[in-house]
Order: C-alpha cells, then structure tokens, then sequence
C-alpha cells in the first residue's frame, strides 16, 4: 500500500482553509499536508486537525508571500527575523498535530548578487534549520522545483539539489521529491526514484505540463506507483495539483477506497 495525503492549501479551495480540514476527512483522506500562511490561526488549524482525526505527513515553514512570487525566506537577509521566529512556532504546531517533516523553500535568488555567496546563505540558514529541528525530533526537507513557473528558484533538478543537501551535512535532511516538478525539468521519473529513494523523505504529484490530476498529462502514474511500490518507499505521496474544475471533480482518478492508500492491483489507471 502506497500512502497518500492531499495538500488542502491548493485543494479544496472552495472553502475556507480551515473547513479543508474537514472536506479532506469527508472525501476518505486520512492524511493532509499544507503551507504556511502568516495569517492562519495555528490553534485552529491543530484543533481541526484533531477533530477530523488527520495525520499530518508534513508542512511548509513560512515562505513568504507565494502569491506574490516568494519562494522561501532562506535567502532574504531582510527577512531573517521573521524566518527565525518562524520556526519556534511551526515546531509547537508540528508538536501538536505530531508532525515529523516540515519543507523549507530555499528562497528565490537575488538580482546583482554573486550565485555562490547566496547559495553560501542559503546553506548557513538551512543548516541552522536543521539544528534546530534535530533538538525536536523533526527532519527537514528540501524539494527542487521547475525553472518555466519558478525562473529565480536556485535548485531546479536532482542532482544540484542532493549535492547541495550534502554541503550542508545535516543527519536530518532530506529531498523532496516534487514530480510535477522534475518531469519538467529533466523527466527520468522511475530511475530518479530507484537511483534515490533513500534520500527522498517526501514525495508530491501532479501531471505535466498543466499540473492537473494524474491521467491529464504526460506520466504514466500506473508505472510510476509500482516504481514507488517496489523501492519500498515508506514516506507520504502527496496530491499537490490544481483541480481542472472542483476538487471532488478533480479526485474521480483516485476512487474512495484509495485514499488512506493506494492499493495497486485494484487502482484502475
């Protein structure tokens, strides 16, 4: 059995983000992932974590305004405070709803300044990060992302993305493996997760190029799930693709009785 969350920060949108907690119990999820906003009551969102009865396989540390282009705070000497104040409060929430991984947006890269003394930064921060989330028990992770929606981000493939993680020599990171993602920048899907697997902590979908549900693009994700499957990958996969029309409409591809966890030999796709 493969397991599965749904990111109800880019599902179930039709609602208020608090009642998605609910909406993702509702539609048969046992397992939710989402970002961070600076503006969501952390009380809340771990009160309806518990209500519904959700696990929760991981979340975004503050990255800043997504809508507005921001891609992670690492990388922002101006906004060092509010990336160390962060963390003290996405810790006491992870506490809370028992969650283990929390994803760190490098941040994007800064116009006239030298590629290396930002990576530099970047490293400095994020190992930082990871001292402090090894005091509590949490991992890290890391995930690269495509350059045509993201032209700034600094790691945009899996080998510059694990070689970097190496540099910064923390026990307590790991790779995000974003297949949207890398099959737009350097597809090899099934031999990236077989070469890798032991570096991935976290695993989140769509299909390319529109980001839609599986079945609506390029990648065949009957493969791609008995790949995932015979590398005995024991993390979350996480639905993070936008809906072609509602999220219920958008979930027809993964029936009820798959999403607690994908059951191959009865998933028709």
């Amino acid at each position: 059995m493969i397991k599965v969350d749904i990111n109800i920060s880019i599902l179930f949108k039709e609602y208020p983000f608090i009642q998605r907690f609910g909406e993702a119990k509702s539609a048969g999820f046992e397992a939710v992932e989402f970002y961070w906003d600076k503006d969501h009551d952390t009380k809340a969102i771990a009160q309806a974590v518990l209500d519904n009865g959700l696990n929760v396989a991981a979340f975004n540390l503050d990255a800043g305004e997504l809508q507005a282009g921001d891609r992670g705070l690492l990388n922002d000497p101006g906004r060092s405070k509010r990336m160390r104040d962060n963390l003290p409060a996405a810790f006491e929430l992870a506490h809370k709803v028992g969650c283990g991984k929390l994803t760190a947006l490098a941040g994007n890269l800064r116009p006239g300044e030298e590629r290396e003394k930002q990576i530099g930064r970047i490293r400095e921060n994020l190992r930082w990060i990871c001292e402090e989330a090894r005091a509590v028990g949490i991992t890290i992770l890391v995930e690269a992302i495509n350059a045509f929606d993201n032209k700034f981000y600094p790691f945009t493939n899996t080998a510059d993305t694990l070689a970097f993680l190496d540099s910064v020599g923390a026990a307590n990171l790991e790779y995000l493996y974003d297949i949207y993602h890398m099959q737009r920048m350097e597809g090899n899907i099934i031999a990236t997760l077989e070469k890798h697997i032991d570096r991935i902590g976290h695993i989140q979908i769509a299909d390319s190029p529109l980001r839609h549900h599986p079945g609506t693009g390029e990648v065949n994700y009957r493969r791609v799930f008995e790949a995932i499957e015979k590398c005995d990958y024991q993390g979350s996969v996480g639905l993070e693709y936008v809906a072609n029309g509602t999220t219920e409409e958008s979930l027809d591809w993964l029936p009820r009785e798959h999403r607690r966890g994908i059951h191959l030999e009865k998933l028709e796709l």
